[in-house]
């Protein structure tokens, strides 16, 4: 493996918010990226007992859903319900319909798309900012 091959999938975006989980998804998603996205989600419900979460997907290539277990989808969709308020999601593909399949009815998380276009109308939803660079 090369050093381009070992670049997450899963990126980290600051904000103004101390309390607003954001990440960028960029390319394919493997398990160990999915697996790491559920330990930086539990570390961020450590710090804070309710937060929002923004996900920007760029580049999308698909997801190795086959490779993460059932187990660690059902604990990360029980954390979500415990710990999410909003979720807002940026970018195609909309994945928020399946992401309610995974949730009770009526989903207790709020889930909201935005087009690539209205990433701004996505902060403000959230009421924040992204920091180091303009959205």
């Amino acid at each position: 493996m090369n050093f381009l091959e070992a670049v997450p999938a899963i990126r980290r975006i600051d904000t103004d918010r101390e309390d607003l989980f954001a990440i960028d998804i960029v390319g394919h998603v493997s398990a160990a990226d999915a697996e790491n996205l559920f330990g930086l989600l539990e570390a961020a419900y450590a710090l804070h007992p309710r937060i929002d979460v923004l996900v920007r997907v760029i580049d999308h290539d698909g997801v190795d859903w086959n490779d993460i277990s059932d187990e660690t989808l059902r604990q990360g969709a029980v954390q979500a319900v415990e710990h999410v308020g909003r979720c807002a999601a940026i970018g195609e593909p909309d994945w928020t319909a399946q992401a309610r399949d995974f949730l009770p009815t009526p989903p207790p998380v709020e889930l909201r798309h935005f087009k690539d276009e209205d990433e701004a109308d996505a902060w403000q939803w959230l009421g924040a900012r992204h920091l180091g660079s303009a959205t």
